[in-house]
This record gives structure tokens, sequence and C-alpha cells, in this order.
């Protein structure tokens, strides 16, 4: 239980439950071929959850001291795990998701991929030891590799099969992927900076300068609560230009009894939000609402099909 702890298995299993809505849910269902296999598709979801298992793992490393002062009781490495063992357990999952990687690149005939991989593994070290510490830059880079898990599944399941026929189409697709990318970049960015409040004590003391330890909580919050309109905003935005445009009522439904007005709820409670309790549901809120929009992508291909 303690290494599954360490490498934060929720988080994982709800990238690789990302990953397999969007490939079973939305690409299986559009009648156009994909340059992964069943058995390949499972070893890319694998790769990505190996390498974002490690990144946990390296951050609870670089964390220690940290996370005693801001979660005590979620401490595992130097207190339920070595850090010699967390180290091993680190260098096994990085080496065995960039091995996958590399071995998929070439499978599907486009080796210079392997490198997404590498840059993947490398960044989300640097982030652990230095660019966590930099105001806004690490909130956009663990924000951003969110984005990627999502942009990935079209990297290698749409880019190996473009041909000049289906070109158009393929595009299109990609360019949801795009959309669903985009908005996964914007909650997380936002939940991060709500970490950050509620971590404030923790890395205060360890000599940290996130973004409310330099502009202050009140400056921060409102911060936050004017990013939040703006997935309000492009939410409201698609619904009028696309959903109601092709009736796609159902879809809208879900949209704002899932995504949006948790987002309005959201972006209320935040002005009220003070302690280290308050930000943890907020936090938690986000993520329960990146979850319904994930499943969004599902609700919107069977609407479609309906219609068709």
């Amino acid at each position: 239980m303690n290494f599954l702890k360490l490498i934060r298995y929720k988080n994982l299993l709800m990238l690789a439950f990302m990953q397999l809505v969007f490939r079973y849910g939305f690409l299986k269902l559009q009648n156009i071929p994909l340059a992964l296999n069943e058995w390949q598709y499972a070893l890319l979801v694998l790769s990505t959850v190996l390498i974002a298992g490690a990144g946990y793992v390296i951050n609870n490393i670089m964390d220690q001291h940290t996370d005693w002062n801001n979660k005590p009781q979620d401490v595992i490495v130097g207190k339920s795990i070595s850090e010699t063992s967390a180290y091993n357990i680190y260098i096994t999952l990085n080496c065995t998701g960039v091995a996958i990687g590399f071995y998929l690149s070439n499978s599907i005939d486009k080796p210079n991929l392997a490198a997404l991989f590498v840059i993947i593994a490398a960044t989300l070290y640097i982030y652990a030891n230095s660019l966590k510490q930099i105001a806004i830059i690490g909130n956009i880079i663990v924000a951003l590799l969110l984005s990627i898990s999502v942009l990935i599944i079209g990297i290698f399941d749409l880019y190996p099969v473009i041909t000049i026929e289906n070109k158009p189409l393929l595009g299109s697709i990609f360019s949801i992927l795009l959309d669903y990318a985009i908005f996964a970049f914007m909650l997380n960015f936002i939940r991060e900076i709500v970490k950050d409040l509620e971590d404030i004590n923790g890395d205060y003391n360890q000599g940290m300068r996130t973004l409310p330890i330099i502009f202050g909580i009140k400056r921060t919050l409102i911060l936050v609560f004017i990013l939040s309109l703006i997935p309000i905003t492009a939410i409201v935005y698609y619904i009028k230009t696309y959903l109601i445009t092709n009736n796609l009522f159902p879809t809208i439904f879900y949209s704002l009894v899932f995504i949006l007005a948790p987002l309005f709820f959201f972006a209320v409670k935040i002005w009220t939000a003070k302690t280290q309790k308050d930000f943890n549901q907020l936090s938690t809120l986000l993520k329960w609402i990146l979850f319904f929009g994930i499943c969004s992508i599902l609700i919107l291909t069977l609407n479609i099909k309906h219609n068709a």
C-alpha cells in the first residue's frame, strides 16, 4: 500500500482512464484507421503511467521536508519507504516506461518519437528538482505534461496513418483532441495554483517562491478567479457555437450540469476560501470537473452517432 501511495496510484488510474476513454470512447467509434493495435495501445498507456509514476516518486523524494510541514500524515519517503528504495523505484519505472516508448516508436516506423518519452521523463525530474520552486513556471510544466498525455494519443494513433486522402478528416479529429488537451491544461494549471495556496505554510518554511508566497494569498485568489473565467467562457462558447447548432441536447445537458455548474461553484467559492481545508476541497472539485470533462467525449461521440 505504501508503494501505491508513493506513485499516487489514484492519479495514475485517472490518467489511464483518460487515455482509454479517448481511444475507445472516441477514436474507435470514428471508423478511421489507427496506427496502434490493442496490445500496442495498452503499452502506450502503460508507458505513460510508468513515467508519470516515476515523476510522482521523484517529486516525493524532493518534497520530503516540505511534506513534513504540509501533510505529515501523507509522508512516505523517509518514513515508510527509504530514500534509497524510492530512488530505485524511480529509476525502474522511468527506464521501463522509456524503453516501452522506444519499442512503440520503432514499431510504427517513427523512431524519432521516442525522444518524446525521454523529454517527458527529464522534464519531470527537472520540475521536481528545481522548476517546482519557481512561480508560474512549475505550474505551467505540470499542466502542460497532462495535456501532452492527451495529445500523445493522436501522435501515436493518428499521425502515422495520415495520407493525402484522409488528412482533412484526421486533422479535424486531432483538433478535438487538442481542444480537450487545452481544457485539461487550463483546469490543471488552476488546480496547481490552488494546491500552492493549500501548501503555502510548508513552502514558505522551505524557502520556495510559489505564486501565493510572492503575490500574497488575496492577490492569488483574485488571479485564480480570473483564470477560472477562461474555461467557463470557453465552454459557454463551445456550447453555443457547436452543441446548440448541431442539436446535441444530451451533451448540452451533461456539460451544463457536470462541467459548467461546478466551475461556476468553484469561481464563487474561491472568494471565501481561507483555510488549508478549503483549498483542498477546491482542488478536489477541480479534479472531479476534469474527470467529467474527460467523460464528455464519450457523451459527445454517442450523441453525434445517435443524430447521424
